[in-house]
């Protein structure tokens, strides 16, 4: 009787669906406009399934603590802190802490440079320092990444102005950082005194993405490689919980990731916004578009692209002075994070957004008002547009 009844049940479900074609059942997929991830056009074939491989590893990939996570950590997976390859949800904001002043290397406190807020079953999670300055980070997104570590330092350094010679009121520094004893040079970095130009980060700490990558492992997740091999509760050299190849898969995959595509660029209000946005001094800093030079990946080789960033340091001013700093920054430099994507950024905050360094702002508008030092300028002339222009404005950044 109770087989009777399932079969019953069964029919009573699936003769109604019997009537519709799949497109009604299943929601029709998004645009690829729509969509921070996929890879980049053009890879070859070996190409792609490497990219594929790095996209397991990347997002599929959770640590438990049997296969490397903790004893502390802040997330268990990549793809935890970059939902859908976009910007993260405060839940997984990082908090980094120790370095009060440039190039500090001395007097760090225990546990610095990142605090890991979370720890598996029988360890203890680590806490702030009492009265140490400290910065927050919310995860960024990750698209495109691998077009701006194909730019030469000498076409980055082509807009730095440290000492504001033009008198625009912006200079632009680079973050002179000293690399980890696995970095490579490529031909297209510069060394001043041991030092090379930082370019992923918030405050641009990073040199490449080996260095991003390995350093989020670690830092991130507790886990080892034989890049970053320090145990972050320990601080002893243990042996790698991931693998060399899954770390380069990693990286491929970040690399080869498609730059975020542009919606309605032909529409009035975006095409009008964009030269609001020109006039305004905005672009003086996020620089709209670059082109690559010649790149070990072809895909990647004499790209334009638009990010709308100069990967430079800027004074940002006293309201987003956290006190903290990294390598050559000061506390109150921020590097320009690109804007490309801001406009799905909500789709990967739960339905919200969480912009500026650390999620402070819940709109763009308010992103902009909080722009202060070599922004200020930009800033007051947004304020001073029309209601119109500023919708303008806002509706071009949205299509990004």
């Amino acid at each position: 009787m109770i087989n009777i009844k399932i079969k019953y049940l069964v029919l009573v479900f699936l003769v109604p669906l019997s009537f519709y074609s799949c497109d009604e059942v299943f929601p029709e997929a998004p645009a690829e406009n729509e969509l921070l991830d996929g890879p980049m056009e053009d890879l070859a074939y070996s190409e792609q399934n490497r990219f594929l491989a790095g996209d397991v590893a990347f997002n599929d990939e959770v640590f438990t603590p049997e296969n490397g996570l903790g004893p502390m950590f802040v997330a268990t997976s990549c793809g935890s802190c970059h939902p859908g390859d976009g910007k993260g949800h405060p839940f997984t904001t990082l908090t980094r802490f120790g370095q009060t002043s440039p190039n500090q290397s001395s007097n760090i406190p225990p546990g610095a440079p990142q605090l890991q807020n979370r720890a598996i079953p029988g360890f203890e999670p680590e806490r702030l320092p009492s009265g140490v300055p400290f910065m927050k980070f919310t995860p960024p997104a990750v698209t495109g990444l691998g077009l701006l570590a194909a730019l030469t330092d000498a076409q980055i350094l082509e807009n730095a102005d440290p000492n504001d010679d033009d008198g625009d009121g912006i200079s632009g520094v680079p973050n002179y950082i000293t690399p980890p004893d696995y970095f490579q040079p490529q031909w297209f970095h510069q060394s001043f005194s041991g030092k090379y130009i930082g370019r992923f980060g918030k405050k641009a700490a990073a040199i490449d993405l080996l260095q991003q990558t390995a350093t989020a492992y670690n830092q991130d997740m507790g886990v080892t490689s034989t890049f970053e091999s320090l145990d972050v509760a320990t601080n002893l050299s243990v042996d790698p919980e991931v693998s060399d190849q899954t770390i380069r898969d990693v990286v491929f995959y970040l690399r080869t990731l498609k730059a975020p595509i542009q919606r309605e660029s032909d529409a009035s209000d975006v095409i009008r916004g964009q030269q609001i946005f020109t006039d305004i001094k905005c672009g003086s800093c996020h620089i709209p578009s670059w082109t690559t030079a010649e790149s070990d990946i072809g895909a990647l080789s004499n790209k334009t692209f638009y990010p709308y960033t100069d990967l430079l340091l800027h004074d940002m001013g006293p309201g987003l002075d956290d006190g903290a700093t990294e390598g050559s920054a000061e506390t109150y430099e921020w590097r320009t994070p690109p804007l490309w994507g801001l406009g799905l950024s909500q789709d990967s905050q739960g339905g919200e957004l969480f912009l500026m360094h650390d999620g402070r702002a819940k709109t763009i508008e308010e992103a902009i008002n909080m722009h202060g030092g070599e922004a200020s300028t930009s800033r007051d002339s947004f304020e001073q547009l029309s209601k119109t222009d500023k919708q303008k404005l806002l509706t071009f950044l949205k299509s990004l």
